[in-house]
């Protein structure tokens, strides 16, 4: 394949799952996706060593299949959707692990505070002319944050110990891109 400068990509909706899970009860995982999101993917090299994203997630759009439990993450005590009503993530620089795996650096904002994040990116591939001549590629994206650390502290204490909710938020993005 042929790269030109700056490629742009957008993301192919019904090939994309933007989603997340956290420990529930310290027993279990409790896993959600968002719906809506939009964004700008480039890059120059072939192998997307140097794919620059800047990303945004519509909180309203959040589902983890229980309507009460959304409109509850959506409230004051998680993410505040009224007052922030997104979440953005601004990649800032990629490292190179082995052939097809990167470490993605970037600054991830809810709630208006920012703060720095590291993400694996696995690149699956590109498929140079589908069934309908569009030129697509892959990725495979996880990562962890800790949910605190931007200010969503809500949580219950349980009788027999522990908490509801799990600090500790595990992303998890299998994304499918459309060469523009």
């Amino acid at each position: 394949m042929t790269m030109q400068q700056h490629i742009k990509w957008d993301f192919e909706p019904s090939h994309c799952k933007i989603g997340f899970s956290v420990r529930h009860f310290g027993i279990s995982e409790t896993e959600g996706f968002f719906h809506t999101y939009q964004g700008t993917i480039t890059n120059d090299k072939e192998d997307f060593s140097d794919v620059q994203v800047d990303f945004t997630i519509d909180v309203n759009s959040i589902d983890t299949q229980n309507k009460g439990r959304d409109e509850h993450l959506k409230s004051v005590d998680f993410f505040d959707a009224e007052q922030f009503p997104t979440i953005h993530f601004k990649s800032t620089s990629i490292q190179i692990v082995e052939p097809n795996q990167y470490k993605m650096f970037g600054d991830l904002t809810m709630k208006s505070i920012t703060k720095s994040i590291v993400i694996d990116v696995e690149f699956g591939g590109i498929v140079e002319k589908d069934p309908f001549g569009n030129t697509k590629a892959g990725f495979f994206v996880e990562g962890k944050i800790n949910r605190k650390d931007w200010g969503i502290t809500w949580n219950k204490s349980l009788d027999f110990g522990g908490v509801a909710v799990g600090e500790t938020v595990k992303i998890k993005c299998n994304i499918e891109l459309l060469k523009s």
